[in-house]
């Protein structure tokens, strides 16, 4: 197999001349629209074999990608034949569930024999990109790598979507994102970056509930807010729910009980590994060990711990495998706070290098899940909207994305325009430009640009 940049976060290789798109994408500031936002110029920087288009959205009652996909299908494609002429890859993979028919149907009129389809079933979770990436191609991706490493350029539906629109001098002004949970009409909509969660929410008619609590990204993976949070570049959906239910009761338990909690009462059954997407792809993390950790200190703790740091926060070893209901996940991410305290960073502990045999028997069905984390109640549809918010203030995150936060070239008083780039790359830094998203004036500038029409 060819050889890729071990390290390709630090932008072109030397000796190679960038596709005009890359800087079309730098100047619009793409970001990953459905992760931690790293900055897609850096991505298609990079030379690659294999261009995935991650489409298996799996987060459960988002919707956001399927209907994107059935609605914009010709500007996904477009963005994904742009990202293949960037990396050079000549082989373009659509990861998508078997059952997104209709989206499915709408790409096939725009791909042809340069791009492929990897049909996945309901599972989760198919969209971490060491699993789309071993899927799609057999490769390992190593621990604590990106799919560069392997060959693969990896970006989602909206992140495309974005690329083919900043080929035309369009900057990323907006997002869409999926209204679902305890509202009264669950919807996907487009809007403006820098209004509130409760300017979406009220698109899909308000919440049912008193007192809602809103997570962003998803049931698994997506953190807490509330209605005055801001949308960014990378929020995916909302999901509105009842202040006391389950999911919002494990969000809002101190870190301080979850040790509690992981010290008592892990009787080391090893569900959580068992189930472990990364242990089953032969990575060397074992949850159940890493519960281990918070009954020592010193070497024994961090010797322990080590055996958390290849995990990817989905969720599923606190969520779903453990039949206590503990804090596993937590105690997992605590794991990497033992080493960056300790320092230095260890090598990875070595992989196996093969698939657990298991693998495919223990793949967790979307359906289950939703039950399994008490959403049933609101597992509906939530079509496009063709609504417009036209808000009177929006507040622009200076950070919104992996790396240094934007600079601002506007100042208090300034006239904006939709559009204008308001907040630029730091020189010699990874990040993303920033654009208004409403035309106005300034307001204020802290950590975000506040815009009044």
């Amino acid at each position: 197999m060819a050889q890729f940049p071990r390290d390709p976060r630090c932008g072109l290789l030397r000796g190679l001349v960038a596709h005009p798109v890359v800087e079309q994408v730098r100047a619009a500031g793409v970001v990953g629209a459905g992760g931690a936002g790293f900055p897609t110029h850096v991505k298609l920087s990079a030379q690659v074999d294999t261009y995935i288009c991650n489409a298996a959205e799996c987060e459960p009652l988002l919707y956001k990608d399927q209907e994107l996909m059935r609605v914009q299908a010709e500007a996904m494609v477009r963005g994904m034949r742009l990202g293949m002429a960037a990396t050079g890859a000549t082989r373009g993979v659509i990861a998508i569930k078997e059952k997104y028919k209709s989206a499915i149907a709408a790409l096939g009129r725009h791909t042809g024999s340069d791009i492929e389809f990897q049909m996945f079933g309901s599972f989760y979770p198919a969209g971490d990109e060491y699993v789309i990436v071993y899927d799609v191609t057999g490769r390992l991706i190593p621990h604590d790598g990106l799919p560069l490493n392997v060959g693969c350029a990896v970006n989602n539906v909206e992140t495309l979507i974005n690329i083919a629109n900043a080929s035309e001098g369009k900057p990323v002004t907006e997002t869409s994102l999926t209204v679902t949970g305890a509202v009264r009409e669950p919807c996907t909509v487009t809007v403006p970056i820098g209004v509130t969660a409760g300017d979406v929410i009220a698109m899909a008619g308000g919440a049912t509930v008193d007192d809602p609590v809103l997570l962003d990204g998803g049931a698994m993976m997506g953190k807490l807010a509330d209605m005055q949070s801001v949308v960014t570049k990378t929020s995916g959906g909302y999901i509105v729910l009842p202040r006391d239910h389950q999911l919002i009761r494990r969000r809002t338990r101190p870190a301080r009980a979850n040790l509690t909690i992981a010290k008592s009462a892990c009787d080391q059954c090893s569900y959580c590994t068992d189930f472990c997407p990364r242990f089953l792809l032969g990575y060397a993390i074992e949850p159940h060990k890493v519960m281990r950790s918070v009954g020592f200190e010193g070497d024994a703790e961090a010797g322990w711990a080590r055996l958390g740091l290849a995990c990817c926060e989905c969720n599923l070893c606190s969520l779903y495998a453990c039949p206590e209901d503990l804090p596993v996940m937590e105690m997992c991410v605590r794991s990497k706070t033992v080493w960056r305290e300790r320092g230095p960073k260890p090598e990875p502990l070595p992989s196996k290098g093969v698939v657990h045999p298991m693998r495919d028997s223990r793949r967790v069905p979307i359906s289950r899940l939703i039950q399994r984390l008490g959403l049933v109640p609101w597992d509906r549809p939530s079509p496009l909207s063709d609504q417009r918010l036209e808000p009177e203030h929006v507040q622009i995150p200076l950070s919104q994305h992996i790396g240094a936060p934007a600079e601002p070239e506007v100042g208090v008083g300034d006239s904006v325009t939709a559009g204008q780039r308001i907040a630029s790359v730091p020189e010699g830094k990874l990040g993303a430009n920033i654009h208004a998203s409403i035309a106005g004036r300034v307001t204020k500038v802290d950590a975000r640009i506040h815009i009044q029409r």
